[in-house]
């Protein structure tokens, strides 16, 4: 299952647009997570995100909240608190507040912690980051230069020129990654993977990039093997996308066949690209291993999903 698609909050698009209806949705029954510098808010032992009770934040302001969703029990909202410094936001959380269990939290790093989180909790979190990053990054209209304002519950944000007064919305980039395989003369199939210089040492991914205006998805896979390791490819074929908010991508996953072998790697591209047979991937260790030798991504990515499912394939003849 690939991480981060597993969102099943009901965004209620429509009622949201509704002060009154999101006035209803506070108190006692809105669950809070909070965001500092791009990190989420977890339990002390990084086991759980911080779903924190309205009590438990009545000393922030929340003018600036984001409705995330709902489910049968609760409303979901985040909330960037960037602007408190760390050594004084404990005096703004009460860690026990209206019978809650004692507690202590930590902000960290989803892409740290996300792999070890259940399903759906990772991907609200990545949801509250994402959209706390684009709100940060979108404080001013891009038309007119004039401050954005947050409406619609934090999925909009319009501009306070009267004479402009446009309105923008969460963005998200394309970006495709594919996994290209061959099956060589000596009837070994073999995919090619790169890295890129400030990974760390040994890592491997598949080769990926942003789509271009004008482009489909599919010319977007063919350009950007060509422009990272010189190879050539056909029968482009979509397998998954994951929503990569690090910080505001959707990944479109491909598998395809090289028309080509011969690798040319453009260095401001990649730093190396090679071809692994699944003999050679059984031998990778993992992403963070102190060890010497070649290391597979991390397991939340889609690119580890993609050189997973190839793994499991049958020897093309």
């Amino acid at each position: 299952m690939l991480y981060y698609t597993q969102m099943t909050l009901d965004r209620a698009s429509a009622q949201r647009k509704d002060k009154n209806w999101l006035l209803t949705q506070y108190g006692d029954k809105s669950r809070w997570l909070l965001i500092h510098n791009d990190k989420n808010l977890y339990t002390e032992d990084l086991s759980q995100l911080a779903y924190l009770k309205q009590s438990q934040i009545e000393q922030l302001d929340k003018s600036q909240a984001v409705f995330l969703g709902k489910d049968e029990q609760h409303a979901y909202f985040a909330l960037d608190v960037s602007k408190i410094e760390l050594g004084d936001l404990r005096a703004h959380i009460d860690v026990c507040s209206d019978g809650c269990d004692d507690g202590e939290y930590r902000f960290d790093d989803m892409r740290k912690v996300g792999p070890k989180l259940e399903h759906v909790s990772a991907s609200i979190g990545v949801l509250a980051r994402g959209l706390c990053y684009w709100h940060k990054t979108h404080c001013f209209c891009g038309r007119c230069g004039h401050q954005n304002i947050p409406v619609e519950a934090g999925h909009a944000r319009v501009c306070t020129n009267k004479s402009c007064n446009h309105m923008t919305f969460p963005r998200t980039d394309p970006a495709v990654i594919m996994l290209v395989t061959h099956t060589f003369k000596d009837g070994v199939e073999r995919c090619l993977l790169g890295r890129q210089e400030n990974w760390p040492d040994g890592v491997f991914s598949t080769l990926a990039g942003f789509v271009d205006p004008g482009e489909s998805l599919e010319q977007a896979v063919a350009r950007e093997v060509e422009e990272e390791a010189g190879v050539l490819v056909d029968d482009v074929q979509y397998m998954a996308s994951q929503p990569w908010p690090f910080p505001s991508s959707l990944m479109l996953g491909f598998i395809a066949t090289a028309k080509s072998t011969d690798i040319f790697v453009e260095q401001d591209e990649l730093e190396q690209a090679q071809w692994f047979s699944r003999a050679d991937l059984d031998t990778f260790g993992e992403w963070g291993d102190d060890k010497p030798g070649f290391k597979l991504t991390r397991p939340d990515s889609i690119s580890r999903y993609l050189v997973e499912h190839w793994r499991q394939l049958p020897e093309k003849e």
